[in-house]
């Protein structure tokens, strides 16, 4: 699964999906971000998933508060 803001948008606007189902698309999304990165990756492309990270969190705390913001926090 690749990255982009819109897609992390699309599955939060949704409508027929439950709030655990786009939970767990967008959790798999970043997973896949960061299975990708490796010992090859430059210090931007790391800097890139932490920045699609925050996003995709930011997103999951409109979804769920308290989870969002343990992700958050965690990310830091």
């Amino acid at each position: 699964m690749t990255y982009s803001n819109e897609l992390v948008d699309k599955i939060y606007n949704y409508k027929s999906l439950s709030d655990r189902t786009k939970i767990h698309r967008l959790l798999e999304m970043d997973a896949t971000q960061y299975t990708n990165c490796g010992k090859d990756s430059t210090k931007k492309e790391i800097e890139l998933v932490r920045k699609n990270s925050k996003y995709i969190y930011k997103t999951i705390k409109k979804i769920d508060n308290s989870l969002g913001s343990m992700f958050l926090k965690h990310l830091d």
